[in-house]
């Protein structure tokens, strides 16, 4: 199986090539914008691809001729988006497009990557036909690319995700438990808000529901992400717990006294039952997650 990926630079990018790259099942392709950040490139060729670029992404695709594509590009700084909100509807919603035209054309199937976000956190966790009412540009923006690929003839995948995280060579994006280990380490004191509900993925168990997605073909929308739903002050204390850090610095807040460009969900989380039973998806402990964690920074 060919598989050719998009934003092999980031997180989820880079957790898809350490599985895939060695793998006789599959050849594998590539891409980022700009330079490859990863060392080890073996087993596979990367293409630089700014996948706002129409002509690029039709040429590139067409040239490679994947059976699967896994587009894991995106814009994610969630204030970021409401600030940007052309750089983010070129990156979120029409690159998607882009990618979706091009793989029906050559017959190829398309796995998608969304977000919680789409929700407004009024009554998760949520199952994948909940009716969904984003809060901020980020979450509309994820919600036009699903309905782009939904009405799209195009083979596909939606895999929903909630606050990813993990460890990844030189990647540019910080995630919550590298940024809360190491502030818990130095003994920063710091903000961390307790009324905002989240089920944390690891990256590695998001990479293997997109692999799983691309050997099944399987089609439709899927909440992947961990299987413990908790507040982000207690994902912190919980990191705090495993590292044997003191949480003596940290304090708790509101989400009303943060003046955010974007608004947040209250609580989300996922049923996760429909990736289970059709994919196999077996994700992680929190506490498990962390073991991996812990391992992948000593080494």
């Amino acid at each position: 199986m060919k598989i050719f990926i998009t934003g092999s630079n980031g997180l989820l990018g880079q957790k898809l090539l350490n599985k895939l790259q060695y793998s006789r099942l599959f050849h594998l392709i590539a891409s980022s914008k700009g330079k490859s950040r990863v060392k080890n490139k073996c087993n596979y060729k990367y293409y630089e691809l700014d996948i706002t670029d129409k002509l690029a992404v039709s040429k590139l695709i067409r040239d490679v001729s994947p059976d699967v594509v896994i587009n894991t590009a995106a814009m994610t700084n969630v204030d970021l988006c409401e600030e940007l909100r052309e750089k983010c509807y070129d990156l979120n919603v029409k690159a998607v497009e882009y990618l979706a035209d091009e793989c029906f054309k050559i017959n190829a199937h398309l796995i998608h990557i969304s977000t919680d976000f789409i929700f407004d956190g009024k009554s998760g966790p949520y199952k994948e036909d909940d009716q969904p009412n984003p809060l901020s540009y980020y979450g509309l923006s994820k919600l036009k690319s699903e309905k782009i690929i939904t009405s799209h003839k195009v083979k596909y995948t939606i895999l929903r995700t909630i606050v990813l995280f993990g460890v990844a060579e030189n990647i540019t994006k910080n995630n919550i438990v590298l940024w809360a280990k190491s502030a818990l380490k130095n003994k920063e004191k710091i903000n961390i808000i307790d009324d905002q509900f989240r089920a944390p993925t690891l990256a590695e168990d998001l990479a293997d529901a997109c692999i799983l997605a691309a050997m099944k073909k399987i089609e439709g929308v899927y909440h992947v992400s961990g299987k413990d739903i908790m507040s982000i002050y207690e994902m912190v204390t919980r990191i705090a717990m495993h590292f044997n850090y003191s949480c003596d610095n940290l304090n708790r807040i509101k989400t009303n006294t943060l003046n955010q460009k974007a608004i947040r969900p209250k609580k989300t989380g996922f049923i996760l039952e429909k990736a289970k039973h059709d994919l196999g998806y077996n994700p992680h402990s929190f506490e498990e997650a962390l073991d991996i964690i812990d391992k992948q920074l000593i080494n």
